[in-house]
């Protein structure tokens, strides 16, 4: 949408240190929202709803007269912008993915340890949001686009994981696929791993969990040890 590809050039050119900081996912969704038409506007306040009431309830809450309600939006209105609730809950969650992707590319850019400071943020984001993050790891028994959006965090980013490993030997001797594998079992165990912590609060992993850099460093190896040559 020509919308969206504005949205991303704004946070393109945003700085990268702001970047890392820039609030919950609301707030960078509404990154440069007072210069748009209104027409424009109003697709962006929709977005927001949507991110605010997924951040507190299970995706199969949504509905289109709440998402309007807390937007100030007519209920006629909405369907200008989308074609129905799961159009909305697809947008929104793909901005999602979005937002997770940039903190974690501004991460890897900030020096240091790139796959440390990557697993750092991607623990950040979903402490943050592990009402959102839950939509998007079990949400795609209701909502296929949910399941779409979570399989483009996972490949994206592991094509990500795997061209940095291929490009700095990490994974010599090893084929592109054999390190793709590696890569989505690891990527499946952080997940598992952070969802019992954020979202299901398991007792023995959150016991267990209590220094949030042992995990990190717990996490940190994981990857390591597992694309390794």
């Amino acid at each position: 949408h020509e919308l969206w590809g504005w949205i991303m050039i704004a946070h393109s050119q945003s700085d990268d240190g702001r970047a890392q900081d820039s609030g919950d996912f609301c707030t960078w969704l509404s990154t440069g929202r007072e210069t748009l038409r209104k027409g424009d506007r109003t697709r962006i306040d929709l977005l927001i709803a949507s991110g605010q009431f997924l951040g507190e309830h299970p995706l199969e809450r949504l509905t289109v007269a709440a998402i309007c309600q807390s937007a100030g939006v007519a209920h006629g209105t909405f369907y200008l912008y989308f074609k129905d609730r799961n159009d909305l809950a697809g947008t929104v969650l793909g901005a999602f993915v979005d937002y997770v992707q940039i903190q974690m590319r501004t991460a890897a850019r900030n020096g240091g340890d790139a796959t440390r400071n990557t697993t750092q943020a991607y623990m950040r984001v979903f402490e943050a949001n592990p009402v959102l993050m839950k939509s998007l790891v079990a949400g795609g028994d209701t909502f296929p686009e949910a399941r779409a959006a979570f399989h483009r965090l996972n490949h994206d980013w592991i094509e990500a994981v795997v061209g940095h490993a291929m490009r700095t030997g990490r994974g010599q001797g090893r084929s592109k696929p054999d390190l793709m594998r590696r890569a989505y079992a690891l990527g499946g165990m952080v997940d598992q791993y952070l969802t019992a912590l954020f979202v299901t609060e398991d007792p023995w992993v959150r016991d267990l969990s209590q220094d949030r850099t042992e995990v990190l460093d717990m996490l940190t190896d994981l990857w390591k040890r597992g694309m390794a040559s």
